[in-house]
């Protein structure tokens, strides 16, 4: 499931190139020992060898020019534990591991030293410490400022349990030569004390440690690039009694010599943190049975955390020797690793239910073909070393293996996790949102848990516009399970996977006012957010409850209140069929946008009313602009997508515009596609969703077409497919008046409300279509008069001697001529009327209206 990319070979990068440039200069070369020290922010590698001489020697390899640079050369055999060179490659600090001698044995020697080295160029070397416990050392490496003094700042950090900052002025000598100022006088600041876990954030500048008092507190020391350092943040943690028993240092370099003695019983901790506001802070429990393994992850710009407690599979249990996780993270996606065993990605964002969260055992709980052994984090985290053979790899969700899962015959909750890492991490990728179309249409009925659609059209809808707006995260739907009245047991638990969740204190944010709009911004405000919200109900948009507010808007009070707000829903329709058309003009393959569809329409409209009400209420710090732009774009996406895969589907199916001709078979491709548009109008009803105008009159073209004329008709009585006028009109024009098309209109025709019959009738040249059009003739004529009987007295007596008293015949051409006038003939522009039908037709029509024959 985690494919690695190789971003870094010792014997590829390193030792290849060193032995080519020492055979130039002599006849025999040989690097022994070669080691990888530490990785720098800029991605630089230091590492150190030793010489065929007995000389050990550091260097860097830069990833971007893909160039090895000899940093320093020692003149004798010594132990590299930690090292680190400043940003301007000027200076370079040394922790050295001093091992006795058996000719040293009576002399006083430190365990440690730790030197400061000038190499640019080398010509002095400063001796910062030599104690008796292991000293880390790393150099800050602050984003570019003008500043035209030229200074480093170097961070010492002892197994004691304190960090000093050393400031180190620098000058120039003979225009290229940069030497410490003062070396015997540098500054230096007590940064931290009295802990017994620190990690380093390289990427953000960051010093996390935690001090074990009267409780476990993390804290963290933001370092700015003008030599200023604060405290920004503290959190409680409840962490194991006798948590550490000898200092850990985390992403502070490789010491060899050290690590080679431990046996992997010490606790784990690390931090994780993403640029957008959220930390989890991961940490494993002692191990009490070797049967299971327990670690918490605390989420905390959620303000919970959750405990797992995983069984381990006893055959191979007898050949694990280390049962500490390794924890990394891809994305916002924290992993889990025992070799061996199991793989657990955990999801960030969703963290809700276990089923948003994949767990692999066996074969696929691996780290491609590296055994994960000797693996340890590097960079934050973001990569990960092979110490035995010097190889560091970029870790990423295979994308690949994802589809496997979709495809395969996994748990129905692995199923919506891969899902749902697809869309929501992955979805970005055209291909890979081609690959899950393809996959729900080989597979398109719902599963029992999770409906496939409703998830892919909300995780795509989440993504898009988490993307645009973070703040959003926890307002805008992401799943469809949260909908259902009652949770599948299925999508509840991973069998073998015990979970057990927690609420966390409050952290506690101290900055004094020099942090810019960054990282600590954002997460307070999450957590202030996340402590709203949980204080009232949920705070995240459920779209079922549209049907509910447009029972409420039919019960509104007046017509004039209807009418305001009928002309308001319009508005919002048409912002956001405007949007659609912008986008969707150089692809229309599938005829959608192209008709009026009053019910999808309406639809439209109430969904970015209440959708806006929503988030105004919620997050009214956004502003009614960006809001408005917010819901707007949201119902558009939603549009969009749905359009896109009709597209994907027609594209797939090599389906043009003949789809639409009635008078052609239907073919198995329209049949595949009749059933996939079949399941997405039952998903997105199911979810109260919109779907584009135009929608519902190809869906009926294609049943029509692939299903008989009964299950048709059943269709439609159960509400599946709509009568639209367009369609309505095509099938009229389309189809001849053999026995079973005619039986197909007239049973049409009988379910078909009386505005639209009117409308649409007189495009069938039938009997019955001008016995309807007769019909309405005479109905609005007759209509008309007796409207105007009111102001009009029949005072012609004198003539009524020349036709008999009701007359049928002789009243309804007296009142037709009275408004012959004043009416247009609805006949003057059409062809193939019957003038006899018509005239036996309203004299029915007139005994019916005078009461003396019946329907």
């Amino acid at each position: 499931m985690i494919q690695l990319e190789l971003s870094f070979d010792l014997q590829r990068d390193v030792i290849s190139s060193i032995l080519k440039k020492e055979l130039t200069s002599r006849a025999t070369a040989e690097v022994l020992e070669p080691r990888v020290l530490s990785v720098e922010r800029d991605g630089g590698v230091l590492y150190s060898w030793r010489g065929s001489t007995g000389t050990t020697r550091i260097g860097k390899y830069d990833p971007h020019s893909k160039h090895n640079k000899l940093l320093y050369t020692f003149d004798k055999q010594v132990c590299v534990s930690s090292c680190s060179l400043n940003k301007e490659e000027t200076l370079l600090a040394v922790s050295l591991t001093q091992r006795h001698r058996q000719e040293e044995h009576l002399r006083p020697v430190s365990k440690c030293l730790t030197l400061l080295i000038e190499i640019h160029p080398i010509n002095n070397t400063k001796v910062l410490k030599a104690v008796d416990c292991r000293v880390r050392v790393q150099f800050l490496h602050p984003d570019c400022v003008q500043s035209s003094v030229l200074e480093s700042h170097l961070l010492v950090i002892t197994e004691d349990g304190y960090v000093d900052q050393f400031h180190i002025m620098l000058t120039r000598h003979d225009g290229y030569r940069v030497v410490m100022l003062n070396p015997d006088r540098l500054v230096r600041d007590r940064v931290a004390e009295e802990f017994n876990w620190v990690q380093w954030d390289c990427q953000n500048q960051r010093l996390y440690f935690i001090t074990c008092r009267e409780r476990s507190i993390l804290k963290c020391v933001q370092f700015y690039p003008q030599r200023n350092c604060e405290v920004v943040f503290e959190l409680s943690l409840e962490l194991p009694s006798n948590t550490f028993s000898s200092m850990s240092f985390v992403y502070l370099g490789f010491d060899h010599f050290h690590e080679e003695k431990q046996e992997g019983k010490e606790m784990s901790l690390v931090v994780f943190t993403d640029k957008i506001g959220s930390m989890c802070v991961c940490y494993t429990h002692p191990v009490e049975d070797r049967r299971e393994v327990r670690y918490t992850i605390a989420f905390v710009h959620k303000g919970c955390s959750k405990t797992f407690t995983v069984a381990l599979d006893q055959q191979t249990l007898s050949s694990t020797t280390d049962l500490q996780p390794l924890f990394f993270h891809t994305g916002y996606y924290v992993c889990v690793f025992i070799a061996g065993h199991f793989l657990h990605l955990i999801n960030t964002r969703q963290q809700d239910l276990l089923c948003y969260s994949l767990f692999l055992t066996g074969a696929e709980a691996c780290l491609g073909a590296v055994g994960g052994t000797r693996l340890v984090g590097t960079h934050g985290g973001a990569s990960l070393l092979d110490l035995q053979s010097g190889r560091i790899y970029t870790p990423s969700i295979s994308p690949t293996h994802l589809m496997e899962f979709l495809r395969g015959d996994w748990p129905e909750a692995q199923k919506l996790a891969a899902l749902q890492c697809m869309m929501v991490h992955k979805g970005a990728e055209s291909e890979l949102e081609r690959q899950v179309i393809d996959w729900i249409c080989e597979d398109v009925m719902s599963f029992e848990a999770f409906d496939q659609i409703q998830e892919f059209i909300l995780a795509s809808l989440y993504r898009i516009t988490h993307q645009l707006s973070p703040s959003l995260d926890m307002l805008l739907p992401y799943s469809a399970v949260f909908e259902k009245k009652e949770l599948p047991v299925a999508l509840t638990m991973i069998p073998g996977v015990k979970c057990t969740p927690d609420l966390l204190s409050q952290p506690v944010f101290k900055s004094k006012g020099r942090t810019t709009p960054g990282f600590w911004v954002e997460l307070q405000g999450v957590c202030e957010r996340m402590k709203h919200f949980e204080s009232g109900p949920n705070p995240r948009f459920r779209t079922t409850h549209t049907q509910q507010w447009s029972k409420q808007h039919t019960a509104l009070g007046s017509d004039k209140r209807r009418a305001s707000y009928q002309r308001h829903l319009e508005e919002n329709t048409k912002k956001v069929l405007s949007m659609v058309d912008s986008c969707c003009l150089d692809r229309r393959t599938v005829p959608l946008f192209q008709e009026e569809d009053p019910q999808q329409k309406a639809l439209i409209g109430l969904m970015v009313d209440k959708l806006r009400e929503h988030l105004s209420r919620h997050l009214p710090q956004l502003g009614k602009k960006r809001i408005d732009a917010v819901v707007v774009n949201y119902v558009a996406k939603l549009l969009e997508l749905v359009h896109h895969i009709l597209e994907t589907l027609w594209q797939k199916y090599k389906l043009g515009p003949q789809v639409l001709c009635l008078k052609q078979r239907s073919s198995p491709e329209e049949w595949s596609v009749f059933h996939v548009m079949l399941r997405i109008l039952e998903a997105t009803k199911g979810l109260c969703l919109p779907l584009p105008p135009g929608y519902n009159t190809v869906l009926s073209v294609l049943g029509v077409k692939c299903v008989c004329r009964h299950s048709f008709l059943q269709f439609v009585d159960q509400s599946l497919l709509q009568l639209t006028e367009p369609f309505v009109s095509r099938l009229m024009k389309d189809l001849d008046n053999s026995d079973t098309n005619e039986a197909l209109k007239f049973s049409i025709l009988k379910r078909l409300p009386e505005p639209m019959l009117e409308r649409v009738c007189h495009l069938w040249d039938h009997p019955v279509s001008s016995a309807c059009i007769s019909r309405a003739y005479v109905k609005t004529r007759l209509q008309n008069w007796e409207r105007n009987t009111e102001c009009r007295v029949l005072d012609d007596r004198e003539h009524s001697f020349h036709r008999p008293d009701f007359l049928p015949l002789s009243y309804l051409t007296k009142v037709l001529l009275d408004q012959e006038e004043k009416t247009l003939n609805p006949f003057e522009e059409q062809e193939n009327v019957d003038a006899c039908f018509v005239e036996e037709t309203a004299l029915k029509q007139t005994l019916i209206q005078l009461g003396l024959e019946d329907k």
